[in-house]
């Protein structure tokens, strides 16, 4: 099987975890799982045949507490799609809003991609000090599946299953 993933949701419809294809088509040919949704391809083999399930809900209830996304530079750039938050152009680096050399701390709410152009013509100063304002403001995910899933736009339906760090005018246009 390939490397897709699928939406694993609770019995109770709530965000449990992303697994991997041939996990999720284990739980669904076990009983332990119904398929919630499918995209539009078949996988299988000579004997089993189903439709590719993008969403899959777990038959019984598993309580599991949500986990807080790791402050990582490659978080930051998920959480910012590679954008650098000064310019608009894509980035590949991590920008401390108020320098680090200035007492700057390495948090969701002070650190943003920006591009080396950026990060250099910004150097040790303020965003104010060099004239370079956000595009927007560097905030904390809320939890694990944002990160996991808040970028692949092939993942049709899974929104409506997952909680948004991001106002409803933001998911609406992730959607659209």
């Amino acid at each position: 099987m390939s490397a897709s993933y699928v939406l694993v949701l609770n019995a109770s419809y709530e965000f449990l975890n992303v697994a991997t294809l041939e996990r999720a088509v284990k739980l669904i040919y076990k009983g332990k799982a119904e398929v919630v949704e499918t995209v539009d391809r078949e996988i299988g083999s000579a004997r089993f045949r189903m439709r590719m399930p993008s969403i899959v809900r777990m038959l019984y209830y598993i309580v599991r507490p949500h986990k807080e996304v790791p402050m990582t530079k490659k978080n930051i750039l998920l959480r910012d799609d590679h954008t650098c938050q000064y310019c608009g152009r894509s980035g590949d680096t991590i920008d401390h809003v108020y320098p680090r050399s200035r007492g700057g701390r390495s948090t969701w709410e002070n650190c943003v991609c920006a591009c080396s152009v950026c990060n250099t013509r910004k150097n040790s100063r303020t965003p104010d000090e060099a004239n370079m304002a956000l595009l927007r403001k560097p905030k904390k995910p809320a939890f694990i599946p944002w990160i996991l899933v808040k970028r692949d736009a092939s993942r049709v339906g899974w929104a409506k299953y997952l909680f948004w760090n991001m106002s409803i005018d933001e998911v609406l246009q992730q959607d659209g």
